[in-house]
């Protein structure tokens, strides 16, 4: 009997390997010679690249990979333009699409969820114009900012509602479900499982029916661990009457507001006393915490030389989070820990976020959000 040698077995051991459950994404690319197609995975711990080719004359590609254990999400990548889909078997995929609009005018055959994330995709697209849109209104003063959070919120509704019917709730074991949870404006879940009561029922729907169908998956152990964050973020608090200790009332009738910023440093509300000030309380991991913070960015550019101060307490949940979005902010930026219980907000009568106040230079409140109609002149009339 012959020996094996070394190259041989190493030679058996790929070929066995080959042999592994695979899926296939194939397809053609027109208009796009020289270009190089990348294939990535769309993990929990970001992207990863997987494959790539350079396109011939002819456009057309082909990757075979190993199917994974449970469903997963990839990408097809030229440029900064993005194909999602998914994969939870030994499929073939086939993907046809124009360089130009490779990100929206594709076709694709061979899944019926990554012919669904393409439906959600272009609806997100769309929501993302017609915010952009109002954003532009906004910033142009051609709607005030109450009115854009008015058409902001009914943009955003009436995107989840559709999904909520015809995506999530009517599927929720689907791969097409649990991609329209994560779905994005500006950066911004749509769906935030962490302050919307409503939005953790999406959430928990499809946790649940993924967890039934593949409990020790990553993604099912993820998902159901933002459910149970969500749900302890959210719950209802206890009724406690609100004492305000002395010291926090100054001399003025300012109740004092004492957080620490980004870096650690403790802010008090009243050392601001000299300067006209705008007590902001807002949750940045929203729709609307961009679009506000562009407000707010347009009134301290045009005001802050001339005495404008914005204290601006965040309710996030999620620390990080907020320490990444506030770094860039030149104003005062602190966080209470406590969220949508803090009392802060509670003994400001915070019913919803973002919420105003103005605050004149001898630390005097004088007005709130709902009694201000023109925000620029309110502050204007106090520097």
């Amino acid at each position: 009997m012959k020996k094996i040698t070394s190259a041989a077995l190493l030679i058996l051991t790929l070929g066995a390997c080959s042999t592994a459950p695979q899926f296939k994404v194939e397809g053609n690319i027109s208009d796009a010679k020289g270009k190089t197609l990348y294939l990535e995975a769309s993990g929990l711990d970001g992207i990863q690249l997987i494959d790539s080719v350079k396109l011939k004359d002819n456009g057309t590609f082909s990757f075979k990979e190993n199917r994974p254990e449970s469903p997963e999400f990839y990408r097809l990548r030229i440029d900064n333009k993005i194909i999602n889909f998914s994969i939870d078997s030994t499929e073939t995929i086939t993907l046809t699409a124009p360089y130009g609009e490779f990100a929206t005018a594709y076709t694709v055959e061979g899944s019926t969820n990554s012919a669904r994330i393409k439906e959600l995709t272009l609806k997100q697209a769309e929501l993302q114009n017609k915010i952009n849109g109002l954003i532009s209104a906004m910033r142009s003063n051609q709607i005030s900012y109450s009115e854009f959070e008015d058409r902001l919120a009914a943009q955003l509704k009436n995107y989840k509602d559709d999904v909520k019917m015809n995506y999530i709730f009517t599927s929720p074991q689907s791969a097409a479900a649990y991609f329209a949870l994560f779905q994005k404006v500006n950066d911004y879940l749509i769906f935030d499982p962490l302050n919307s009561k409503d939005d953790i029922k999406c959430f928990a729907a499809v946790a649940t029916s993924l967890n039934n169908s593949f409990p020790h998956a990553l993604r099912s152990k993820n998902l159901y661990n933002i459910v149970i964050k969500g749900m302890k973020n959210t719950r209802t608090p206890q009724q406690q009457v609100l004492e305000i200790p002395e010291e926090l009332v100054n001399e003025a009738s300012l109740i004092d507001i004492n957080l620490r910023d980004i870096k650690g440093n403790s802010r008090k509300l009243t050392d601001l006393k000299g300067k006209v000030v705008l007590l902001d309380f807002s949750v940045y991991q929203t729709q609307t915490g961009a679009p506000h913070n562009l407000m707010l960015r347009d009134l301290y550019n045009k005001y802050a030389d001339q005495g404008l101060e914005i204290y601006q307490v965040s309710l996030d949940a999620d620390e990080h989070f907020w320490k990444t979005s506030a770094a860039n902010l030149p104003w005062v930026c602190v966080r209470d820990g406590n969220g949508i219980y803090s009392t802060n907000a509670a003994i400001y009568n915070v019913k919803q976020v973002p919420t105003f106040f103005l605050i004149n230079r001898k630390n005097e409140m004088v007005s709130r959000e709902e009694d201000i109609k023109d925000l620029d002149s309110a502050i204007k009339s106090l520097l």
